[in-house]
């Protein structure tokens, strides 16, 4: 029988021990000559990332591609993203300590093959592949010349010797930025998307294509399709030389195939939703093809995702019913016939799997291959998202998820409404999701209630919806992350008066902008957040440097505008108790951004605590960071709040503790 107790205080079998033990983050799942490999991020060993192989015969049999020396992590666009491949049993990656290329094979440690670089990570290497013909590696390539002037960074798209240590070759060059390399099956031709500043790759790229010698020496290159307001991405050649993308141009990330001329595409099955998204990491893979000719592609809908089958000739997609709603990374299996993906649901946590669409009528469609997390709680601890859409705003309407508090142990006494966190995204141009998440099950076993925000400038919703943000940052998510808590406060699933708001990086500023420019919340948490915009815009890293042209305007003409939203330049108005969390060796939002907002704190005698991290950068990596990320966040909830949680708790220190009334 469940026992009375108030919202906040209830026990949970979720622990800080469960929410970081038997834990991997998994990505970029490949199937190459009979072998599964993926990569695994492991907290349990300082967030270091791993290759794995796994015969696909027999995955008990999984195995690490090198020992403890390696991490297989790329820091191009200091974000990364995909950074390995394989040919045969050979693997290629990038070693994060040293941003090289090694290459490894089974029985051998991994071997250098890129040049030591003039200084430490000064030339970096990302989205690797190699030729039809074994012969060449091409990837992605960023050369820092000046560790402190991101102006000085340069992009290309080079090409060297699968051999050992050779000459690499530019094949590319003279554009800000390049991703997505992939050659046609024959070798004859290679695709790539290339953009320049001040675009981010969701404003708009351009997708070229390169004739190739036996030499892989550019013949001839032509551009095939986008520009400034078009976003290009993912192009893939099917098995028999078609080039297959991914574009916007009609409001939609949708499925086109390439023609002999530009602007000439052929839309393969329109509809109003999303068939990607925004290239924030190397490796964005929404779709696949078969060796049928099929499309196998994964589009949102409310905020979940879903799978579908394409025949060739068809001209609208087939759902494929998996039970998951969230498929990431998709690829074809070695044959032809499936594709890995690493999927997800709101009651499963990120797995990689195969999907056979053949097999979907006898009920073997799907086979787990890796979990990202081994055991777990009952089910009826799991707190299901509802898709909400609420009023915000200049009578627009936008989106979030919703998860009640949860826990069939406990309820609450008559009459009380629980206690609300906003959860804010990063990106901005980013979008939260359905899959299982105990850092959301964490907050709603305990008798939280939180909403998953996906304010305007979120992906999944269209281009028109994702450009509500443009020149609107630090308004338009303050109001959606706002309204979002005052309308859930109305429909009487959330205490009014126990309102919280946490988010990290472009979250972590809504956080800041929240909590200072509106008395909407009773407390907040900050994760990495940027706190001035100028200070931003002018340290931050290559690749987000002009990206506040389109969220606030150029600078220095949008002055203004930047000093308007900065939060730590507006301190005189911040009230609200605030936690603020931040990693010491953090390049793309500086740990001085932190410190402004706690010295503010400090002089306007508000309520704070300040927990910096030495050795992590943007996101927390280590099991005992993110644990203790946790626990401080919920002892600094209850003290704000006035209430004892029932999980033993390592205190944290609350400068000016005395001021809070409860």
């Amino acid at each position: 029988m469940a026992r009375t107790a108030p919202y906040g205080t209830w026990a949970s079998p979720i622990t800080l021990d469960r929410l970081v033990g038997h834990v991997v983050g998994l990505s970029f799942p490949l199937e190459v000559g009979g072998y599964v490999y993926w990569s695994e991020s492991r907290p349990a060993e300082g967030g270091r990332c791993v290759l794995v192989r796994a015969p696909a015969a027999d995955l008990s049999a999984a195995h690490d591609v090198f020992g403890p020396d390696h991490n297989a992590r790329s820091t191009v666009h200091e974000y990364g993203g995909l950074c390995y491949t394989v040919d045969a049993e050979t693997v290629y990656f990038s070693n994060y300590t040293d941003q090289r290329l090694y290459r490894v094979t089974p029985g051998t440690p991994p071997l250098a093959i890129t040049p030591e670089p003039p200084g430490p990570r000064a030339v970096r290497y990302a989205a690797p592949v190699v030729s039809p013909d074994r012969r060449h590696l091409v990837a992605v390539r960023e050369r820092h010349f000046d560790p402190d002037l991101p102006a000085t960074v340069v992009n290309d798209l080079v090409a060297l010797s699968t051999g050992p240590e050779s000459e690499v070759r530019v094949l590319a060059e003279g554009h800000d930025f390049y991703s997505h390399p992939v050659f046609s099956p024959d070798g004859t031709r290679l695709a790539w998307v290339a953009w320049d500043h001040p675009n981010m790759p969701w404003d708009g790229t351009e997708l070229w294509e390169a004739e190739l010698d036996d030499t892989l020496s550019v013949v001839a290159s032509r551009k095939v399709e986008g520009g400034r307001q078009e976003s290009v991405t993912q192009p893939k050649y099917s098995s028999s030389g078609d080039l297959v993308f991914v574009s916007d141009r009609t409001g939609w990330w949708n499925l086109y195939v390439a023609g002999d001329e530009p602007g000439g595409a052929t839309p393969l099955a329109p509809m109003e939703a999303e068939i990607g998204g925004p290239d924030w990491v190397f490796g964005t893979s929404s779709y696949a093809h078969l060796a049928d000719g099929s499309i196998v592609a994964a589009w949102g809908e409310s905020g979940l995702g879903r799978l579908g089958v394409l025949p060739p000739g068809a001209t609208a997609f087939t759902p494929i019913d998996t039970g998951w709603t969230s498929f990431l990374y998709l690829r074809t299996s070695d044959d032809g016939r499936s594709v890995l993906a690493v999927a997800g649901s709101a009651a499963e946590p990120a797995t990689v799997v195969r999907i056979a669409p053949a097999q979907i009528a006898n009920g073997r469609a799907v086979r787990e291959l890796k979990r990202s997390r081994e055991g777990g709680v009952d089910a009826s601890y799991i707190s299901l998202p509802e898709p909400i859409e609420y009023e915000t705003a200049g009578g627009r309407t936008a989106h979030a998820l919703f998860y009640a508090p949860k826990n069939p142990d406990f309820e609450a006494g008559a009459g009380e409404r629980p206690p609300l966190i906003v959860r804010v995204h990063g990106g901005p141009t980013s979008a939260a999701t359905s899959v299982l998440d105990y850092g959301i099950q964490f907050w709603t076993s305990r008798g939280f209630g939180l909403v998953d925000v996906n304010y305007g400038g979120s992906t999944g919703y269209g281009r028109p919806y994702r450009e509500r943000l443009r020149g609107n940052w630090g308004v338009v998510d303050v109001e959606d992350s706002t309204n979002a808590a005052r309308h859930l406060a109305g429909c009487g699933q959330a205490d009014g008066d126990r309102l919280l708001i946490h988010g990290g990086s472009a979250g972590g500023y809504t956080t800041l902008c929240a909590v200072t420019f509106t008395d909407t919340f009773t407390a907040g948490a900050s994760y990495f957040g940027i706190a001035d915009t100028i200070v931003f815009a002018k340290e931050t890293h290559k690749f987000e440097s002009r990206y506040m042209d389109a969220l606030f305007g150029p600078w220095p003409e949008a002055e203004a505008v930047y000093r308007e939203r900065s939060p730590a330049l507006h301190t005189e108005h911040l009230r609200t108790p605030l936690i603020v969390f931040q990693g010491l060796e953090d390049k793309v939002v500086p740990p001085d951004q932190a410190e402004i907002m706690v010295e503010a704190l400090r002089v306007n005698g508000v309520p704070h605590t300040y927990v910096p991290y030495a050795g992590e950068q943007h996101g927390f990596r280590r099991s005992e960071n993110v644990r203790r990320t946790a626990e401080a966040e919920l002892y600094f909830f209850g003290r704000v709040l006035g209430f004892v949680p029932a999980d033993a708790l390592d205190p944290v220190e609350i400068v000016h503790e005395e001021r809070l009334r409860h």
